[in-house]
């Protein structure tokens, strides 16, 4: 009966998550709980023997442990035994000598100026990584103990791949690789072998006429940001350009098939932009953390500049050009319409923050304040004001049309941001569309036919608005 279990670990009321989970490798079997400080911050424990054991490695780095291996990926840097790391590595070391305060840790991966870690998994003797190349991905199998690495066959220009599956107690892999312009193909082989092709995706839309180009903007501090094009090559001129952006909690926006975009408007003679802005993993943490609470007003400003740097090559003009973001990103996208409403065309807003003085004291906000501050702080709120789309509109200015989506049922950003947004732009007098779907959750629709609807209803109103009509 639950009234007789007994606790053996717990968090506090304020712990985002508490979690437990069994590792059972025979041979390795072991019990481990942690406690979330917050959205980036963790306490990790064995539990042995009734007794809890720290996993003594800073709080906001991501461990795992294989077998025997502890690996520890950094987000800040790190001083360990009279040696620093800095943010982005991955460090490996003997677990149970860890454990023991003994251990010595080795390093698998350090990042450079260009490439960072985004992501790995092992199988039973081999540890497969994959890092982001100026945000192109590049897979490589690593020995463990020597950490010596091979590559991985090599893979195409401009693409993303996944480990799709690793077998923990075997040697096979299987990758996920896509383009813009290319069907994701799922390759099979064995960690440190030959790949070969087992499957494609059918294609949703003609890419024949399709080219993908990677281009680098200038934010205002002098930092380059990258930028994806995917374009016609037989366009002659500026034309509509949607630009997409999210900008935060270290999501790396990477090339990936997008069969409703390429139906609906690549195939119409749309170019579609990625910018790879800060608050993203695309260059490591550190590409994150400087964008986080103080340093927000760096997702904007590189945004904005890959919009300048569009219209400055003669991509798109103003007027052609739209931009698109859900949730943090379209809290982005809210802060294109208040701070510059210049640079656009059209908007579109999916289920967005945008009254950041409230968005803690909503469904999951309170998640967040790590990664943009306390509203209730007044050091924060300063300069979270200074941003905060719901308290930034102006009667004065000019806006573009912005089209704002939400779902009833979303049960982690509030309806409530997008509905207020609404209204107090009609009382400004601006030209604001409004579409709430009843259900969906945070991804805004449930089902096909409702993802098919809201999908039309945005590309219809980009092609109308940025096409004049």
């Amino acid at each position: 009966p639950l009234a007789e279990a007994e606790t053996v670990f717990s968090g506090s009321e304020s712990d985002v998550v508490v979690a437990g989970s069994r590792d059972r490798t025979e041979g390795f079997e072991r019990t481990l709980v942690s406690r979330a400080l917050d959205f980036f911050n963790e306490q990790v424990y064995e539990l042995r023997d009734g007794e809890l054991i720290r996993i003594d490695t800073p709080t906001d780095a991501s461990i795992s442990i294989h077998r025997q291996w502890l690996l520890i990926e950094l987000r800040t840097d790190w001083s360990y035994r009279f040696q620093n790391y800095p943010a982005g590595s991955l460090l490996a070391a003997d677990y149970e000598e860890f454990l023991d305060g003994r251990g010595e840790v080795q390093v698998v991966f350090t990042p450079d100026a260009h490439t960072c870690l985004h992501h790995y998994a092992w199988t039973r003797d081999r540890l497969v990584v994959v890092t982001l190349a100026d945000v192109a991905s590049r897979v490589q199998v690593y020995t463990p103990g020597t950490w010596t690495a091979e590559p991985v066959a090599d893979l195409p220009q401009n693409t993303n791949t996944t480990i799709a599956a690793a077998d923990p107690l075997g040697d096979e892999i299987f990758l996920d690789s896509s383009g813009f312009d290319t069907p994701s193909r799922l390759l099979h082989g064995t960690a440190g072998g030959p790949l070969s092709e087992i499957k494609q995706a059918p294609s949703f839309f003609d890419s024949a006429d399709l080219e993908v180009s990677q281009y680098f903007a200038t934010s205002d501090d002098g930092t380059r940001v990258p930028y994806f094009v995917v374009g016609h090559r037989h366009r002659q001129g500026p034309g509509p350009t949607l630009l997409g952006g999210y900008g935060g909690f270290e999501v790396a926006r990477t090339p990936g098939y997008d069969g409703v975009l390429g139906r609906l408007w690549l195939a119409r003679g749309g170019t579609y932009v990625l910018a790879n802005i800060r608050g993203g993993g695309e260059y490591g943490p550190t590409w994150h953390t400087q964008a986080m609470r103080e340093g927000r007003h760096l997702v904007a400003e590189d945004f904005a500049s890959v919009a300048r740097d569009l219209v400055a090559r003669g991509i798109t003009t103003v007027e052609q050009l739209g931009a698109q973001g859900g949730s943090n990103g379209g809290l982005l996208m809210g802060i294109m319409l208040t701070k510059y409403p210049e640079l656009f065309g059209a908007l579109v807003c999916s289920v967005p923050l945008l009254d950041m003085k409230r968005f803690h004291l909503l469904l999951a906000g309170a998640s967040w304040v790590a990664e943009y501050g306390d509203p209730d702080n007044p050091d924060d709120w300063a300069f979270i004001s200074e941003y905060s789309p719901y308290q930034n509109i102006s009667a004065d200015r000019r806006y573009p049309p912005v089209l704002i989506t939400t779902s009833t049922r979303d049960d982690r950003v509030h309806p409530g941001h997008a509905r207020k947004m609404t209204a107090a732009l009609e009382a400004a007098g601006h030209p604001v569309r409004y579409y709430e779907n009843i259900e969906g959750g945070h991804a805004g629709a449930s089902d096909n036919p409702q993802i098919a609807f809201r999908s039309a209803l945005i590309y219809e109103f980009l092609h109308r608005t940025l096409n004049g009509n």
